[in-house]
């Protein structure tokens, strides 16, 4: 993919991995668009980016969401580019947590990034064009301690991807879903502690992980060859990934299907 004049939305756009993906988009050539509950951070974030528009909203309000999205589309007539990326991590043990980390986590990692999703995949479809980047985590493919609620929900959104995009195959809308492992951000300053509390200090794997601007980059570059599955990490969160990548071959087969009338059979029976 040529980055160059597409239209990227991003939600979780004022700091770390969706800042850095923003920054890289507009060196690249593209119109971003930048989301998150936090207007003032969004509003820096755009002035490193060129041509941006600003949409401010939290992603849990569908209504926002709905405005938001027409928004976006109408901005330059198209969306050809849009990260699920908005999330929130935990430190906790799941002996000690109460279910509303786990109703709060579940709600902006994973529903809220469907919703989000939902919006656009009929003008993607429609158009016969456009991309879906997902950012799940390493604890989206292997059961990480102390985040049972994030892995929950990181595992939720790469098995909303691997079958969107089995669906979408027909439709020339690729989906890409990208696995970060400890990347240079605040997200653990950011995470939720066991009574929902933020929990306001950094990891020495996160402070230690992959620069943002670098993992952006991969990322990128990972979506412009083709790849439906983007490992950023290093060491053991690297071989961890590699160790549960989901065969190529696999996902030729469930495409296989959708292009037979899969769909259309099962809508019939």
């Amino acid at each position: 993919m040529d980055y160059a004049g597409k239209v990227a939305w991003i939600t979780g756009a004022s700091s770390g991995i969706g800042a850095a993906l923003a920054q890289e988009l507009a060196a690249r050539g593209a119109h971003v668009v930048l989301s998150g509950r936090d207007e003032a951070r969004l509003t820096e974030v755009a002035a490193t980016c060129g041509e941006t528009l600003i949409l401010a909203f939290d992603v849990r309000d569908e209504a926002a969401l709905a405005d938001a999205t027409a928004k976006a589309i109408a901005w330059k007539g198209h969306v050809d580019l849009a990260f699920a990326n908005a999330g929130i991590s935990q430190r906790s043990r799941a002996l000690k947590t109460s279910m509303q980390v786990y109703r709060d986590i579940i709600a902006v990692d994973l529903l809220a990034q469907i919703a989000f999703t939902q919006g656009l995949i009929g003008h993607m479809a429609e158009r016969g064009s456009g991309a879906l980047g997902f950012i799940s985590s390493i604890a989206g493919k292997v059961g990480v301690p102390m985040r049972t609620a994030y892995s929950a929900a990181k595992f939720g959104l790469a098995g909303y991807a691997d079958a969107l995009r089995a669906e979408l195959s027909i439709n020339g809308v690729s989906v890409h879903t990208i696995y970060p492992g400890s990347v240079a951000t605040n997200v653990s300053r950011n995470a939720l502690n066991a009574d929902g509390t933020q929990r306001g200090r950094s990891d020495k794997a996160i402070d230690e992980g992959i620069p943002a601007d670098i993992a952006a980059r991969q990322m990128l570059d990972g979506i412009a060859k083709g790849e439906r599955e983007i490992i950023v990490a290093e060491g053991m969160e690297l071989a961890m990934g590699e160790a549960r990548r989901t065969p190529e071959a696999l996902f030729d087969q469930v495409a296989g299907m959708v292009a037979k009338g899969y769909m259309d059979k099962l809508e019939q029976q």
